[in-house]
């Protein structure tokens, strides 16, 4: 075999193996954006909506999602400076080129020519209607989707004709510098508040003692007296993580359950039995006829559709939190979910807050919904001290059982390539063998290996 034979022989090796590499390549890949600017002052609430968000684009597949409240410099903000209550992240489909909304309510969304695209829970109208958030725990909740799994978004087939997709954020932070009340003004108590009617102006239900009614932007939680009353620009930080769509992606579907569902509709309400939000009665002088001080609240969710694999699953609670789980019918554990509690000052090791939330990543395949399954969720408080306005949402990720497909032209080539290059490979080192032989018949020596 020739030099020139040899050369061409082991070109083309390290050409298909890069053909290889580039037909098997799908990296995943992270970009980090800032919400618009909100200030802060002291003791005050921000409930903010942003529309048209900056956002990977193209037909991807999301595997992370995460934020965090950060200042002008970029610094992460400590929650007992800045609470974070939640975040939000809504679809949306909006007419190509119209105008981007901003304001501090969501009404533009569902009663203009634009419209929202709602996760698979049970909740209905505008309640839960999102894809994305968390909120205290958001530093140290896992929230990766494994592969082969994805997010499905950008798909140009299923967004509608002169439309386009964009998203929504809703942030709902409260700054407790220096009020007289940490506690009382993140768990919204309406009397530190002194709010008596909720933010369209109607009084609020009897017996309504504290909640997002009484924590609407801009009002002012009771201070401390001579406190400097400082105010600060602020930022949510959110870091996105997808790889570009590919068939070989298995796509799964968001469902988001409250514990507070009772299945039914109300009359006269948009809410599916869903209140997002419920009290934690004190059970001091009470506590062994209340499970020692434990809370226990539980709802039976009735799923309307076709069943599927969970793969990922994470409970959202509040301060007292002792954790949430997921019960199929037959009383086996879907997926139970626990909060870390901080032990320090710095950001995401608040004391006293919660700062994660513990995720089930379940064997693929173990871990089944059949179709039209009653569901328990099963939430727990510390009953030590009332608790105002806390939740128990449990969010999971599931995947229909993944169809057989036929194999694109991608992975076609890429198949066929690892074959070639395995050849290839095999015949390179032959020939290179059958030179140094030949070479070595002929006389001839290395002249690295001359003395």
């Amino acid at each position: 075999m020739t030099y020139c034979s040899q050369w061409w022989l082991l070109s083309l090796a390290i050409f298909l193996l890069a053909l290889t590499v580039q037909a098997n390549e799908n990296v995943v890949k992270t970009d980090v954006f800032l919400s618009p600017k909100f200030e802060l002052g002291p003791g005050q609430v921000a409930d903010k909506f942003y529309y048209n968000i900056d956002f990977p684009r193209g037909h991807i597949a999301i595997k992370e999602f995460n934020g965090e409240v950060v200042d002008e410099l970029g610094n992460s903000v400590p929650l007992h400076e800045t609470y974070l209550h939640h975040w939000i992240v809504k679809r949306y489909y909006a007419p190509k080129g119209e105008k981007v909304h901003e304001g501090n309510g969501d009404q533009e969304l569902h009663f203009s020519k634009n419209f929202a695209v709602r996760n698979a829970g049970t909740c209905q109208g505008r309640v839960l209607g999102q894809e994305f958030g968390i909120g205290s725990e958001t530093r140290k909740t896992k929230v990766y989707v494994p592969d082969p799994y994805g997010i499905e978004a950008g798909n140009s087939m299923v967004i509608p004709k002169g439309f386009e997709e964009r998203w929504l954020l809703n942030i709902h932070a409260i700054d407790t510098r220096g009020v007289v009340d940490r506690m009382g003004c993140t768990e919204c108590r309406c009397d530190l508040y002194n709010i008596t009617r909720d933010k369209a102006g109607w009084p609020l239900r009897p017996g309504y003692t504290g909640g997002l009614a009484c924590c609407y932007d801009q009002v002012q939680c009771r201070m401390q007296e001579g406190f400097d009353n400082i105010k600060r620009s602020l930022y949510l930080r959110y870091t996105v993580k997808w790889v570009d769509w590919e068939n070989s992606i298995v796509p799964v579907n968001i469902y988001i359950f409250d514990v507070t569902d009772t299945g039914e509709r109300p009359a006269g309400s948009t809410r599916n039995g869903c209140q997002v939000e419920y009290d934690v009665a004190s059970c001091v002088g009470n506590c062994m006829e209340n499970n020692g001080c434990v809370d226990t609240k539980k709802a039976r969710i009735a799923m309307s559709d076709d069943g599927g694999e969970i793969i990922y699953g994470v409970a959202h609670q509040h301060s007292g939190g002792l954790g949430a789980t997921l019960y199929g019918e037959d009383g086996r554990v879907l997926c139970s979910s626990l909060p870390i509690y901080g032990e320090g000052t710095e950001p995401g090791n608040e004391a006293g807050y919660v700062v994660g939330m513990s995720s089930c990543y379940p064997q693929p395949g173990t871990v089944k919904m059949s179709e039209k399954e009653t569901l328990t969720l099963e939430s727990n408080y510390n009953s030590t001290q009332k608790h105002t306005g806390v939740m128990g949402l449990f969010y999971i990720l599931v995947a229909d059982s993944p169809p057989r497909r036929m194999p694109s032209l991608l992975t076609f080539i890429h198949d066929q390539v690892a074959l070639v290059f395995m050849g290839v490979t095999v015949a390179v080192v032959v020939a290179v063998g059958y030179l140094r032989r030949n070479r070595r018949e002929s006389g001839y020596q290395s002249i690295l290996m001359q003395q």
